[in-house]
């Protein structure tokens, strides 16, 4: 694994965006993956792990989580920040040799995206464009219309700056508010307490993300990236959907609040070559480690 980063722009400055990348640095087939609201690149180790020997791998830290940088302008923690710098990303991680610097190592020829709830957003967003360079695209619990619910209930654990007192406190937070991920074992459970909190300068633990990034569940996006007209239902990005043409494979929790049984119904009849798994015993989010999951990715991305 290394881990790396880049100069990002936006609304007139600069930013860091952070990224850990396994395999073969020239290997041409890429796999881009990206987490949810408040996780980070390292929810990603296993699967990378599992796919390293096949592709290589990048996984993004969002701008303020993980190792990116936080912004000054917390109203800039929207999906028109998130999305060209994941465009920057997709443009790293398709130049030509090692890393991103020139070589005559062989071009990339297959970029695929891997996106759980908030990155499967920003997966559909890339997907919807004009040439977008995206070959195939995996989403996870989430896709065409989101219930205000279930954002309320992400919100209700984001943006508090709780800080705890050692890293087994950090554990028994993540095990609570992160329960829908479904059965992890122990190992798993210390792997996300510790790449989720960072040590303060008082010997303490705060969660590796910015508290502010709650500001940007509005329910809106803006002009260039539109939630859909129907606000009392939720977020409605059936329109956006409808402009994916890449294959796509959905996975749902069975106990999911955000990708609702009725919304994937819709997603395959609108989209009948859509492919779809879903995970008893798992809410928001399957947390792509246990072998089953995993093994529905590499089948999906290795075809």
């Amino acid at each position: 694994m290394r881990q790396l980063s880049f100069q990002a722009l936006h609304n007139g400055g600069f930013h860091r965006v952070a990224y850990t990348e396994w395999g073969d640095a020239s290997n041409p087939h890429v796999v881009v993956c990206v987490h949810g609201l408040a996780r980070n690149s390292r929810d990603f180790d296993y699967l990378a792990g599992a796919l390293a020997s096949d592709c290589r791998v990048v996984c993004m830290d969002v701008v303020g989580r993980g190792e990116s940088e936080w912004l000054d302008n917390k109203s800039d923690y929207t999906f028109s920040t998130y999305s060209p710098d994941a465009a920057a990303m997709l443009a790293r991680a398709t130049a030509p040799g090692p890393a991103g610097w020139f070589s005559k190592a062989a071009p990339v020829t297959r970029l695929d995206w891997v996106g759980t709830s908030m990155g499967g957003m920003i997966g559909m967003f890339l997907a919807a464009k004009r040439n977008s360079p995206i070959r195939r695209l995996v989403l996870n619990d989430v896709g065409a219309l989101i219930p205000w619910s279930a954002l309320f209930r992400m919100k209700g654990y984001v943006g508090h700056g709780v800080r705890f007192p050692s890293l087994e406190r950090v554990e028994a937070h993540l095990r609570e508010v992160c329960a829908p991920f479904g059965p992890l074992n122990d190992a798993q459970w210390r792997h996300l307490a510790e790449h989720s909190a960072r040590r303060d300068e008082d010997g303490g633990y705060v969660m590796r993300y910015d508290p502010a990034i709650a500001q940007g569940m509005h329910g809106h996006v803006d002009h260039e990236f539109p939630m859909g007209p129907d606000v009392l239902r939720g977020i409605d990005l059936w329109n956006i959907w409808s402009k994916v043409s890449a294959p796509t494979l959905v996975l749902r929790g069975a106990e999911s609040d955000v990708l609702r049984a009725n919304t994937l119904k819709e997603m395959k009849e609108r989209r009948p070559d859509t492919q779809s798994v879903e995970f008893a015993g798992v809410g928001h989010a399957p947390a792509l480690m246990s072998a089953d999951q995993i093994s529905a990715v590499r089948r999906f991305l290795l075809r």
